[in-house]
């Protein structure tokens, strides 16, 4: 079937056939997951138990990226600690790759908890789950967001709230960006962005499909595809103050270095995403 076809039966929330040499691929990944398991989840908890700094999940997400097929590369110096990034979001692979490149623990939706395998993963680096409609919890995961901070020296939000296609930048979405009204002292934030390139749209974890089909498509696809993770200059949220005003600076350094990538502005997102209220604009009769 060729790549067109696939991608819009998967945009349409169909289960794409895997032929007998995805399927081998497949298998083959799972095979070197499964080594990494049994190397790195032993070392991180023997780490653990003896209460050290861990550097085993970092190690792990960064080789478990490269056995998915990315090969990542970064560009410029993501801080060590006390920093806040900020990133756009196209892929689980996204979790992997920033993981693997700076050892950062996440904020992620509460449905990525229970997908196979991807959610157990996360969790092992102390991924804070939020839960869109639970409004009234809002206070409780802001402290629990606090306490991640403060734990894992770097957290990582997704303020758009879901995965694009890599041409696209939607609305950043505020309120996992409370805890830094006021700051926590010390912390700057820092804008990163994920660039996939002429795949990017293949990648994407976008429209009806759902997270097992996505993970079917990229482990059985041939060869490698590039990642690139460009952390850009930090800036210290007491000079933007409030998360309106850290979300929006954010999102301006996001989409200039995503217009010079891609040679173009971001394209308008293509389709509808009810869970971030986002509605496609209509296509011009003229497209």
């Amino acid at each position: 079937m060729a790549p067109d076809e696939l991608r819009a039966r998967a945009l349409a929330g169909e289960v794409t056939p895997v032929d007998a040499a995805g399927r081998l691929r497949i298998v083959l990944r799972a095979a070197g997951l499964l080594a990494l398991l049994i190397l790195c989840v032993p070392l991180h908890y023997l780490f653990r138990l003896f209460r050290l700094g861990s550097p085993w999940p970092k190690f792990f997400l960064g080789s478990v990226a490269r056995v998915c097929g990315a090969r990542v590369r970064t560009i410029g110096t993501p801080l060590r600690r006390d920093v806040f990034f900020v990133a756009n979001h196209v892929s689980w692979i996204d979790i992997l790759a920033l993981g693997g490149a700076s050892g950062t623990a996440f904020v992620a939706k509460a449905e990525l908890a229970t997908a196979p395998m991807v959610g157990w993963l996360a969790g092992l680096n102390r991924t804070v789950y939020v839960k869109r409609e639970n409004r009234m919890g809002v206070a409780d995961q802001i402290n629990t967001l606090r306490n991640a901070l403060a734990d894992n020296w770097s957290i990582t939000v997704f303020p758009e709230g879901t995965t694009t296609d890599n041409a696209s930048l939607l609305p950043f979405k505020t309120p996992m960006l409370r805890v830094l009204e006021p700051p926590p002292p010390g912390v700057l934030v820092q804008p990163v962005v994920l660039f996939y390139g002429a795949v990017g749209e293949e990648i994407g974890w976008i429209g009806e499909e759902g997270g097992l089909n996505n993970a079917r498509r990229v482990l059985s696809r041939r060869g490698s595809f590039p990642v690139e993770v460009h952390y850009l200059d930090p800036f210290d949220p007491n000079d933007v103050p409030g998360r309106k005003a850290i979300a929006a600076e954010s999102r301006r350094r996001i989409e200039e270095r995503l217009t010079t990538l891609l040679g173009h502005p971001p394209r308008p997102f293509a389709h509808m995403v009810e869970a971030v209220r986002y509605k496609a604009e209509p296509a011009s009769p003229d497209a």
